[in-house]
């Protein structure tokens, strides 16, 4: 069986562009089982606020712990955690202590998510992105062995002004994920 599991961040739901065609795109790829985590978190101020991202996400990883509490991972033979925001950092996080051996694709992750060394990653982000230093990401990524790919000029959503320039961006994400979720990025790792 194979099983998708979906970290949002806070205010990014899982019917949100980046989550939704990635998890449509798992289910076209033979995904037979969804999880998809729904958070509530309602204090705001985190960007640029260490402390009060750190809360959060304490907050966050404590709602996917109870949400993920009755999985057996073992009766699953792939599975690929999708995540967004802090829900990168939720998700790696989560496969480290539980020890789940799966593969992660990282949309806008923050410097916070490299602290839990995501195996078999992807990772995708803007140069704009005003909740993740571009920089402290990419050379964390560097450092993990995480393949990042950059989007000029984009936003935390991988969004620019440029309308029909977004929908590009989006299908060469989305295209990049299809691969990374039919394993063509990295092997399906047998439990």
């Amino acid at each position: 069986m194979k099983l998708v599991v979906c970290f949002p961040g806070i205010g990014y739901h899982c019917d949100k562009p980046l989550l939704y065609y990635s998890r449509k795109l798992a289910a076209a790829a033979g995904y037979d089982h969804e999880i998809a985590l729904n958070y509530t978190y309602r204090k705001a101020r985190l960007r640029g606020n260490d402390a009060a991202l750190r809360e959060a996400f304490d907050a966050l990883y404590a709602q996917a712990e109870t949400q993920l509490a009755t999985v057996d991972w073992a009766e699953y033979d792939d599975v690929p955690f999708l995540s967004k925001s802090i829900g990168t950092a939720v998700a790696a996080a989560y496969a480290r202590r539980n020890d789940v051996v799966c593969r992660h694709a990282l949309y806008t992750p923050l410097a916070l998510t490299f602290e839990f060394a995501p195996q078999k990653a992807i990772a995708f982000l803007g140069t704009a992105d005003p909740w993740s230093d571009v920089d402290a990401v990419a050379a964390r990524s560097r450092a993990n062995g995480t393949p990042l790919h950059l989007y000029a000029g984009a936003n935390h959503s991988l969004e620019t002004a440029d309308v029909l320039g977004n929908l590009d961006a989006l299908r060469d994400v989305m295209q990049k994920t299809q691969a990374f979720v039919a394993g063509e990025n990295f092997p399906v790792v047998e439990n």
